[in-house]
């Protein structure tokens, strides 16, 4: 799609408007409550509508402008990275959690979160469609990658690594507590502040921190995903962004149903496999070797099949599991005749 650069600097420009708007949200500047205030389950469900269907007017105006084949690119796309984004808002959980942060903070730590993603895979997108305008082999290279990425997912569910890994001692932030001191408490949303004399660097400075460290892993891993659906840099930075903005707002709707989605993990990992192999497949076509073509319009049907069953798989378990339940909890409270 042959976007001119005023379109690029309207787009960037409207990115910039929007995570502007994003961040007078969390302040509340006309509120009696001056300072951060908590997002509650109905507010963040508001705002991450409003946000997806922002998402779904942009892809149906890249539909009219650019043709069926762009608008299924960039669905494709923004349903691939949204999922991923899902996934990832679990890491962030476990992250915050991990550093206490307290509820009416950490809407900041995650808008510092989305800012750090954009300009990260921003970068990521820039490098990863000059290496494929020079070497068309790359897809090879990052079909493999993803379908490694996809055996990974499982494994690190099944053995639970994410859950037991402790955030508050990855190398990033010991090197910064081996060089600073650090104040046991979080002073508001303040990454430094003086003591007794001294500069400290707060709780806040280190869960940014690790939020960036792992913005960056997983920049490495969806890049190469949304590169395997198009290889046109202006959806896949718009489909990347629409993606993480209102990814806050989604982060406190889903907190409470992290335990709910069971299956998340299986989905991604089944995206990530067929979009892995979708590359190679084009990979063997640009070499002359034809096997498959897996159009576009496939493969948002298959990302989307799999997402759909994926999240009702989850909620039908859930609901079965919470059924059980109960039963479970009666019959250890019955009393055992032992007479």
């Amino acid at each position: 799609m042959d976007v001119p650069m005023w379109v690029w600097a309207a787009t960037i420009g409207g990115m910039i408007a929007i995570l502007v708007i994003d961040l007078a949200i969390v302040d509340h500047p006309w509120s009696k409550n001056k300072g951060p205030q908590e997002f509650g389950i109905k507010q963040a469900a508001w705002w991450a509508a409003f946000y997806i269907g922002i998402a779904i007017l942009f892809g149906l105006g890249v539909w009219y402008f650019g043709g069926g084949s762009a608008g299924a690119e960039y669905f494709a796309g923004f349903v691939t990275e949204k999922s991923l984004s899902i996934d990832n808002l679990f890491v962030f959980y476990l992250i915050l959690s991990s550093f206490a942060v307290p509820r009416k903070y950490q809407h900041e730590v995650l808008l510092v979160g989305i800012v750090i993603a954009i300009v990260m895979r921003g970068i990521f997108i820039a490098l990863g469609a000059q290496v494929i305008n020079a070497w068309s082999e790359v897809f090879y290279l990052f079909g493999a990658f993803l379908i490694y990425t996809g055996y990974k997912i499982v494994r690190d569910h099944m053995k639970g690594d994410e859950e037991e890994k402790d955030f508050t001692q990855t190398p990033v932030v010991r090197l910064v507590k081996r060089f600073w001191p650090v104040s046991s408490d979080y002073h508001g949303a303040k990454l430094t502040v003086k003591l007794d004399g001294k500069r400290h660097v707060t709780p806040m400075l280190l869960v940014i921190l690790a939020i960036g460290v792992i913005d960056l892993v997983f920049a490495v891993d969806s890049i190469p995903a949304i590169f395997g659906l198009t290889q046109d840099t202006y959806i896949v930075f718009t489909a990347n962004a629409f993606a993480l903005l209102g990814l806050r707002q989604l982060y406190f709707l889903l907190a409470g149903l992290m335990d709910r989605l069971a299956y998340i993990s299986w989905g991604l990992s089944a995206i990530m496999v067929f979009i892995g192999v979708k590359m190679i497949f084009h990979a063997l076509h640009e070499n002359g070797i034809h096997i498959i073509d897996i159009g576009i319009g496939t493969s948002l049907t298959v990302i989307l099949g799999i997402m759909t069953i994926t999240i009702v798989g989850s909620l039908v378990k859930s609901r079965i599991d919470e059924r059980n339940k109960p039963a479970v909890e009666e019959e250890k409270d019955v009393p055992v005749d032992r007479s």
